[in-house]
């Protein structure tokens, strides 16, 4: 039995209230669960089930597996289909278990292709794309990017040697070449204005064209002690046509963010929240005071992969995003990012 026909018979053999809500395939990836009864008892189907059952055929592997499950932990090796989605649904999903079949970012981020003509955004020191058919766009030239290394005591050995079109303010809008895909790790989440991004990122695909994207999980990274961001914030960052972020979005990313530890944060340990709050409130306001009109470089977004889905569902109701969610890989134990494909429409 497959994955998904274990899924839908569990659904056929329902009792219980709450049938999903119809719609787009990755409207489904809401936060919103719907209770089934089976011969375990009442369970709650994960919303990482919701994108299984859901998902748009594609020649990505499906973000939930259950033979991937199986395979990633020896420990699930002897459940059957309807135990293992059991064990999932109790304690699986929050204990980061991973449901499908990319082991780690460097195989997410080899979906891309060699062949495809791609454009990495912002590889700083640490590019994920190389090869002839690749471009780079960032916010320094190479010089530029090996003297920020170097000021932040980092490598500098894996700056690419050709930054083939930078923009100080990160306009897209000026790169001329258009891809199959476009890739950006820890970028999306900067970007004052995200349905601006989203639309200049789709102009830079071809028809059918992916973006794939790698994304902070607001609960396991810095950002423990923010809130996923709501659309509302996003559509009124469009409607004034950010392109600095907020002196809010500063204050909280200096004063009131954790550490950056993914074990810590799956463990429990978020650190005190408290800690110097005072001195570091004051260190913003006075970083504020200083700044001028400089650009300051916060998160301007905090996600976490159901909030992520929700946002892309609604700015897509909205006309606002010219992508559908062709899927999203969920955050996994002391991991600190999910990944998404976008496939332009």
């Amino acid at each position: 039995m497959t994955t998904l026909q274990a899924l839908g018979a569990l659904t056929r053999s329902a009792v219980g209230a709450g049938r999903r809500r119809a719609g787009r395939a990755y409207r489904a990836a809401s936060s919103r669960v719907t209770t089934w009864r089976t011969n375990t008892g009442d369970l709650e189907r994960t919303s990482a089930e919701q994108r299984a059952m859901h998902e748009p055929a594609s020649p990505y592997p499906s973000s939930f597996d259950l033979d991937a499950l199986r395979a990633n932990h020896p420990d699930l090796a002897g459940f059957d289909d309807t135990a293992l989605i059991a064990h999932f649904r109790r304690t699986g999903h929050t204990e980061g278990r991973r449901a499908f079949r990319i082991g780690d970012r460097d195989a997410f981020v080899a979906l891309v292709g060699a062949d495809a003509r791609a454009l990495e955004i912002g590889p700083f020191q640490m590019p994920m794309l190389s090869g002839p058919n690749v471009r780079y766009f960032d916010v320094l030239d190479r010089d530029g990017l090996v003297d920020r290394a170097t000021s932040l005591g980092l490598d500098t050995a894996r700056i690419p040697e050709q930054i083939h079109v930078v923009s100080p303010i990160g306009d897209l809008g000026v790169v001329t070449e258009r891809f199959d895909a476009v890739l950006s790790s820890h970028c999306i989440e900067h970007q004052p204005d995200l349905v601006r991004h989203l639309r200049q990122v789709a102009d830079l695909l071809a028809e059918g064209g992916r973006y794939f994207v790698l994304v902070p999980d607001q609960r396991y990274c810095f950002d423990h002690f923010l809130p996923p961001s709501p659309t509302a914030a996003v559509v009124e960052a469009h409607l004034e046509a950010r392109t600095r972020h907020t002196k809010r979005a500063v204050i909280e990313h200096r004063a009131h963010t954790a550490h950056n530890d993914a074990g810590r944060h799956w463990a429990g340990d978020h650190g005190d929240p408290g800690e110097n709050r005072t001195a570091r409130l004051r260190a913003a306001i006075d970083e504020l005071d200083h700044a001028g009109d400089a650009y300051i470089d916060v998160h301007a977004w905090q996600f976490t992969p159901d909030s992520f889905a929700t946002v892309l569902a609604d700015l897509a109701d909205l006309g606002l995003n010219p992508f559908d969610l062709e899927r999203l890989y969920p955050t996994t134990s002391n991991h600190f990012e999910f990944w998404a494909i976008l496939r332009k429409r």
